[in-house]
C-alpha cells in the first residue's frame, strides 16, 4: 500500500461518519458511510476481493478524506447529500445493484414524512406540487426504523386534523395534536417542520439553535410545560440512539469485505421474568433492548392462562410459547431469562419445539442469584458467545431488571396495589 495512503488511514478516527476517495486529480470517486471510520476505510486494502463495480476504484484511490458526524443517521444524511450533490463515479455505477430510499415531506397543510423507493419515485412521477421537500437517496437504509426514529425525534404526525379520537402516537406524545386541534397548521410549520427539515438536511446544528430559541421563548411565556417537551427533544437529538435503522450493508460493505461470521453480533436482547404472587396473581413480562437501549415500545406483557399452582418455569413455557407465534414481531439476537440452568432448559425446550431450525439456535442466556443470593450466576446454551457475555454482563443485568420491574408494575397494576 501506498505510504501516503497507509498514514492517511492511520490518522482517521474510529466514529461515525461518511468518507470519501479522491483520484490523483481531486475528482470524487466514492463516497461511503460507516459507524467506525477508521475500520472501514482499512477493510478496503485488505484485500479481499469481490465482482461489485466499487472493486474498480481501488487502485484509482490517491487520496482519503472523511467527515465525523454525532450518529449514523447524520452520516446516512450526509452521505446522500454529497451523492446527490457530486454524483461520483462509483457510487452512480453502483446504483443498479439496489433500489435506493428517498423521504419527502407531502405539500399539504400538514405535511407528513413519509418514504419512497427510487423506482416508486419514477412510476409515481411526483412533480414539485405534490411534495413540499425532498432528500436522498439513502442507500442502506430501513425506512420504516428511520420514519420510527424521526417521529420520536421531531414529533411528526400522519393523522388528519380534527379526528373524532386522538391518534395512537398522541396517547403517547409523539404527536402534538394535529387529531385533537390542539397546534395550527403554523405553529406545526414552526414546531416540528421547521427543525425536521434542518435536521435531514444535514444541518444539524441548525437545527439544534431552532429548538433552543422555542424553548428559551416558551420558558419566558411561562409555558413550562412545552419548554420541557422541547428541552427533552434537544437532549434526545444529541444523543441519537439510531443503530437499528440500518440495512446490515451498512456494517459490512458487501462490495468491498465480507464480515468475519464468527463474531456475535447482538444488537436485540428479549428478556424475560415471571411475577408470581399467589397461585391466581402470575404474569410475565417481555422488554427489549436494542443496541443496549430499552425500546419500550416493543415491551409486552402475559396474564398467565394455562398454569395451575407456582410454577414459575411452566409460566415461562406458556410466555415463551406465546410470544412465538407472533411471527410479525422481530426475532431477537438473544433471550434473558431470569432464572438458572431449569429455566434456559425449560426456554431451550419451547424453542426447539416452536422455532424453526436457525432460530433453535438464537442463545438463551439465564441469570441466577445464586444459593446465597449475593451474586450473579450466569447460565447460557451457547458456548461461542462466551466472549461477548464477558463484556456484557452488566447489559444482561440491566435488562433482567428492567423485565422484573415491568413484571411487578403489570401485577400490581392487576391487584391495585400502589
Amino acid at each position: 500500500m501506498r505510504k501516503k495512503l497507509l498514514n492517511r488511514i492511520k490518522q482517521s478516527p474510529s466514529e461515525p461518519g461518511i468518507y470519501l476517495f479522491f483520484d490523483k486529480n481531486k475528482n470524487l470517486l466514492y463516497v461511503g458511510k460507516a459507524t467506525n471510520l477508521k475500520s472501514r476505510i482499512k477493510s478496503y486494502f485488505s484485500g479481499q476481493k469481490t465482482t461489485r463495480p466499487i472493486e474498480n476504484l481501488i487502485h484509482e484511490v490517491e487520496s482519503i478524506d472523511w467527515l465525523k458526524t454525532n450518529s449514523v443517521l447524520e452520516a446516512i444524511i450526509l452521505e446522500a447529500s454529497e451523492i446527490k450533490k457530486h454524483r461520483p463515479k462509483y457510487n452512480v455505477l453502483g446504483k443498479d445493484d439496489k433500489s435506493w430510499n428517498y423521504l419527502y415531506l407531502t405539500n399539504e397543510e400538514f405535511p407528513i414524512l413519509k418514504a419512497v423507493r427510487e423506482h416508486e419515485l419514477k412510476q409515481k412521477n411526483l412533480s414539485k406540487k405534490d411534495y413540499l421537500k425532498i432528500w436522498g437517496p439513502f442507500p442502506g437504509l430501513k425506512t420504516d426504523q428511520a420514519l420510527k426514529i424521526l417521529r420520536k425525534l421531531f414529533n411528526y404526525s400522519d393523522c388528519q386534523p380534527d379526528q373524532e379520537k386522538a391518534c395512537f402516537y398522541h396517547q403517547i406524545e409523539q404527536c402534538l395534536g394535529v387529531c385533537t386541534g390542539e397546534i395550527t397548521a403554523e405553529e406545526y410549520r414552526k414546531k416540528v417542520i421547521k427543525p425536521l427539515s434542518s435536521f435531514l438536511s444535514g444541518k444539524t446544528k441548525t437545527a439544534l439553535k431552532t429548538l433552543q430559541k422555542q424553548m428559551n421563548q416558551a420558558s419566558q411565556e411561562e409555558n413550562f410545560e412545552e419548554a420541557i417537551r422541547i428541552r427533552e427533544q434537544i437532549k434526545n437529538l444529541k444523543k441519537i440512539q439510531d443503530i437499528t435503522l440500518l440495512n446490515k450493508t451498512f456494517f459490512h460493505d458487501q462490495t468491498i469485505f465480507k464480515p468475519n461470521k464468527k463474531e456475535n453480533q447482538i444488537f436485540r436482547i428479549e428478556g424475560y421474568d415471571i411475577s408470581n404472587l399467589g397461585s391466581t396473581g402470575k404474569v410475565g413480562s417481555l422488554v427489549v433492548f436494542e443496541n443496549g437501549v430499552p425500546n419500550k415500545s416493543q415491551y409486552r406483557k402475559f396474564k398467565i392462562k394455562t398454569v395451575k399452582g407456582q410454577s414459575d418455569i411452566d409460566c415461562l413455557k406458556e410466555v415463551l410459547t406465546r410470544r412465538l407465534k407472533h411471527r410479525e414481531w422481530k426475532y431477537p439476537d438473544l433471550f434473558l431469562i431470569d432464572g438458572g440452568r431449569p429455566q434456559i432448559n425449560a426456554a431451550k425446550q419451547i424453542l426447539q419445539e416452536q422455532g424453526s431450525k436457525q432460530r433453535q439456535k438464537t442463545p438463551i442466556v439465564g441469570i441466577a442469584k445464586g444459593p446465597q443470593r449475593r451474586k450473579n450466576e450466569f447460565f447460557i446454551t451457547e458456548q461461542t458467545i462466551e466472549p461477548w457475555l464477558k463484556k456484557n454482563k452488566n447489559l444482561l443485568i440491566k435488562v433482567r431488571d428492567e423485565a422484573h420491574r415491568f413484571a411487578l408494575k403489570y401485577q400490581r397494576s392487576l391487584r391495585k396495589i400502589k
